[in-house]
């Protein structure tokens, strides 16, 4: 796709002439910063934190698990980038969804995906409160370091979408250099052997204890929900796509960087680390990072590398509430949403939207009040069915463009994803076989239970906005 095709889709009636790019939005995101994003957006508390929980229930298998559910979320961030050379919009998978699908479909995804990001800042502020305990021992509330974070990160993404790329930058930066370290560390115990844990550390650990499949393939199934919480967030480059500088650029190159991303990052690093330590050894709710190092005998590799889940789970929490403030903006200027959320900062940042979003999230410091040790188990289930909602709307919008690219109707886009529609399907089903693995487990159970509840709020809330204007222009045709 040309700048000058770019340029075009990028404009919004009565939204021009505010910064540098189309939708009032500043175009000050640099290559840099989007590789950061999209490398540091994958890396999180599903990670550093759900991991724990993962090993104990599916043993090395779950490496396994994570390699699969990787190629998917690759078919998942391909068929985004076909969407995204042919239209980069902020609005992302809810512009997709009003033009392939119709409003209602628009209305849906914009709504629940700033959902999700509201749900998975708690999430993260829960993570960040766990993770301080480790040298508080308890000795300072986990809601008010909830509390404190909150306040902080909502303060940080008033400033400017430039700050914001940089110190995403940043906190990438530092969850990738330590991901390294720890390979490279595991790695000498293995070849050189030091540490505690060089008498016991083999390759073999990956099918001692009970073999690959410890817990048989059943109890790696169960894992999928936590598997796919991991890679939630990849998607946020798309959100991104107004504020990028060179968009038909930046973004292929960043989406491409998936496979690699997927193979170091979690298959990489889970294999070194169930190499070194037998996955017996880990337990839900502590990060099989810091456990490693704690049974290496590095007592202070374990500070260090909870320090990094710190930032980790931080930084998610910042891009959280950078993506809930354009959703809502997108949603606004769509008709679909409160038009005082349309408004901008000098700066070009939505601050009514995101300063909206953050009082919710002030949830997840009352969750932590009253359910500390429950709070990440209470808000990861649901924060999945809500996340898979916009991987859903990818997949479905892409096959319906590539329909109309195909027949002539649309521009083909500079970047199509291989395989398509057929590897769109796959990844289709498999999310539905999520869905269902997510229905069996009592503990996943009670987000299936909320989102026919949410998809009931959204319906008549549309039905009533439709009622007051049904000629506008929300409601009777895609943008």
């Amino acid at each position: 796709m040309t700048s000058v095709q770019v340029e075009q889709h990028d404009k919004t009636p009565g939204e021009g002439g505010q910064g540098e790019g189309g939708e009032g939005y500043h175009r000050t995101l640099g290559a840099r910063q989007i590789q950061m994003i999209a490398i540091g957006g994958a890396i999180g508390t599903g990670l550093f934190l759900g991991a724990g929980k993962a090993i104990s229930k599916a043993g090395p298998s779950l490496i396994l698990a994570y390699a699969i559910a990787g190629l998917v979320i690759f078919f998942i961030m391909r068929a985004l980038g076909e969407l995204l050379m042919y239209r980069p919009v902020s609005g992302s998978f809810s512009d997709y969804a009003r033009e392939f699908l119709g409003p209602f479909w628009g209305y849906v995804t914009g709504w629940t995906y700033w959902l999700f990001w509201v749900v998975t800042g708690i999430t993260e502020v829960t993570a960040a409160a766990q993770y301080m305990s480790y040298w508080t021992h308890d000795s300072f509330p986990q809601w008010a370091y909830a509390l404190i974070f909150t306040v902080i990160l909502y303060a940080a993404n008033l400033i400017s979408v430039k700050l914001f790329g940089e110190l995403e930058f940043w906190f990438s930066m530092v969850k990738v250099t330590a991901i390294v370290g720890m390979i490279l560390i595991c790695a000498g115990i293995l070849t050189i052997g030091f540490s505690d844990a060089a008498d016991t550390a083999t390759v073999s650990n990956l099918w001692n204890d009970g073999g690959f499949f410890p817990k048989g393939i059943g109890g790696t199934l169960m894992t999928l929900q936590i598997v796919m919480f991991a890679f939630l967030a990849v998607e946020l480059v798309g959100v991104t796509a107004g504020e990028s500088k060179d968009p038909e650029k930046t973004l292929p190159k960043a989406i491409n960087t998936v496979p690699w991303r997927i193979a170091v990052f979690y298959v990489g690093a889970l294999i070194m680390i169930l190499s070194v330590v037998p996955w017996t050894h880990f337990q839900p709710g502590v990060s099989p990072f810091v456990a490693a190092f704690e049974r290496m005998g590095l007592g202070i590799g374990a500070a260090i590398v909870n320090f990094v889940v710190l930032t980790a789970a931080l930084s998610s929490c910042n891009s959280g509430m950078y993506s809930t403030g354009r959703m809502l903006r997108d949603l606004a200027i769509n008709g679909q949403g409160p038009k005082v959320f349309t408004k901008l900062t000098k700066s070009g940042t939505p601050l009514v939207g995101t300063t909206f979003s953050a009082a919710l999230m002030l949830v997840g410091v009352w969750i932590n009040y009253v359910a500390p040790g429950k709070a990440f188990d209470y808000v990861v289930s649901f924060a999945t069915i809500s996340g898979m909602w916009a991987w859903i709307m990818i997949l479905v919008c892409q096959i319906r463009y590539r329909a109309k690219a195909d027949r002539g109707e649309l521009p083909q886009s500079a970047f199509r994803a291989p395989g398509a529609p057929y590897t769109s399907w796959f990844a289709l089903l498999f999310i539905g076989m999520v869905i269902v693995m997510m229905g069996a487990d009592k503990d996943s159970r009670v987000s299936l239970y909320c989102a026919p509840l949410w998809g009931l709020i959204l319906g008549v809330s549309y039905l009533v906005m439709k009622s007051r204007d049904p000629r506008g222009v929300a409601f009777t045709k895609a943008s």
